[in-house]
């Protein structure tokens, strides 16, 4: 397959659809799409992304993909069937060579791969021997789709041909399974990290006084791509001075100014694997007494947080003991008045005005990824842990973000070799200069 990342062993996949098979009931047929491409403007299209869902199951990084898993089936071959897009040399000529069937099998390692053309032939030939259809969409409880997706229109039209059928819902089980990373998932995400690491090092010995921030998101770009990052995990934050207080800033078109600070929320992607990193770090590359007191409250907080990151949490609970710390923290900077705290909407706590955010959300095959915030963590989940300061009179904003991988001992950040105290980033950005 014709990807910037190394190829990835197919039993990653192998072993990701058996844990999924598992979970249906008896005499179930499932069905995965790819992503279909997002229309921009006259004939141009935004850039594509793979069904996390379906890479998932399948590896497969290509448009015009299907999936249909089918257990219970008498015949073997129709147990698992994957539907890869029919190439042409006109399709050649003017994108480039696409799977070929056997390509697809060493990717995927599923043995009976057909073309696309035959997806609906395919399951109106299969159907009548199940009686449940599972189909997915996207379930993540902070997304809001406000144009319809590929995936949609077609669980509406498997929907409408077999209108007497069972249908199921595969998010809810996509969920829990993506939620604990395997081994292989964990070395991917690593993979991420460690080019994360080079960007941030990079920027170090670049940032000082007159920069701009689409200057600094250019660098990290560079360093991203020249590692094989797939792209960035997200959009990225680049934010000097006040626009740190803003959450999801990504104008990145203000001057960096002496005496500021720097804000970057910005991680790369490799294999569709997303890391998640965040820094701040002084302009001037010292920081005043206010910005480092401020500074190592945070890393205080980050630090705690970290710790509490053991199998059994919630992490809607975690959140609000993190808060407690935060608000002990505000309360040592002349932010809070202990009087007021102690006649506090509890409801409303007064520390969301300086730490408006959660502290930890999953993290995988989507940066925000799948997994319940009302359910135990168990071991395998990969967090962030981010908690930050933001005080917008003072032209502060201080976040900090590493990657948590859950484990039955202790909690292991993923993110360790990563320079993460104030000294040590002084250290390095005057070492640079």
């Amino acid at each position: 397959m014709n990807t910037r990342y190394d190829a990835i062993n197919s039993e990653l996949f192998v072993n990701n659809r058996k844990k999924f098979c598992k979970e249906l009931k008896k005499n179930s047929i499932a069905i995965f799409v790819s992503n279909g491409a997002m229309p921009d403007s006259a004939d141009a299209n935004h850039k594509w992304r793979q069904n996390p869902d379906l890479f998932y199951l399948t590896g497969i990084d290509q448009e015009d993909t299907y999936l249909v898993l089918f257990p219970d089936a008498p015949n073997e071959k129709m147990r698992e069937l994957l539907f890869v897009r029919r190439t042409n040399a006109v399709l050649e000529t003017w994108e480039g060579r696409k799977l070929s069937k056997e390509q697809a099998v060493i990717t995927s390692g599923i043995k009976e791969v057909r073309y696309s053309d035959d997806i609906l032939s395919t399951l109106h030939a299969y159907m009548h021997l199940a009686n449940h259809i599972y189909l997915n969409t996207n379930e993540h409880d902070r997304s809001s789709w406000k144009v319809e997706t590929y995936e949609t229109r077609f669980a509406q039209q498997v929907m409408a041909a077999f209108p007497l059928h069972k249908f199921e819902r595969s998010a809810p089980i996509m969920a829990e399974l993506r939620a604990k990373k395997s081994t292989a998932e964990v070395a991917l995400l690593n993979r991420a990290i460690d080019i994360t690491k080079k960007g941030f090092l990079r920027t170090l010995g670049f940032v000082k006084p007159g920069v701009w921030e689409y200057e600094v998101e250019a660098e990290l770009t560079h360093e991203y791509i020249r590692n094989r990052a797939t792209r960035h995990a997200y959009e990225p934050i680049v934010a000097t001075g006040e626009n740190a207080c803003i959450l999801h800033y990504n104008a990145n078109n203000t001057q960096c100014k002496s005496g500021e600070l720097l804000l970057m929320d910005c991680a790369a992607e490799y294999a569709n694997y997303c890391s998640d990193l965040t820094r701040t770090i002084p302009v001037s590359g010292r920081f005043t007494k206010r910005q480092k007191d401020v500074y190592n409250a945070v890393l205080r907080v980050h630090n705690a947080a970290r710790a509490m990151m053991q199998p059994g949490i919630i992490l809607t609970e975690f959140n609000a003991e993190v808060g407690k710390l935060m608000e002990a923290e505000l309360i040592g900077l002349k932010l809070l008045k202990l009087t007021e705290v102690k006649k506090q909407n509890a409801n409303d706590p007064l520390y969301k005005k300086y730490f408006p955010h959660g502290t930890a959300h999953f993290l995988g095959l989507n940066t925000h990824d799948v997994g319940s915030r009302y359910a135990k963590i168990e071991a395998g989940a990969v967090l962030t842990c981010e908690p930050g300061i933001y005080i917008r009179e003072e032209k502060i904003g201080i976040r900090l973000e590493n990657n948590i991988l859950v484990t039955k001992d202790k909690p292991v950040d993923l993110m360790a070799g990563i320079p993460i105290e104030a000294e040590a980033i002084e250290e390095l950005m005057n070492s640079k200069k």
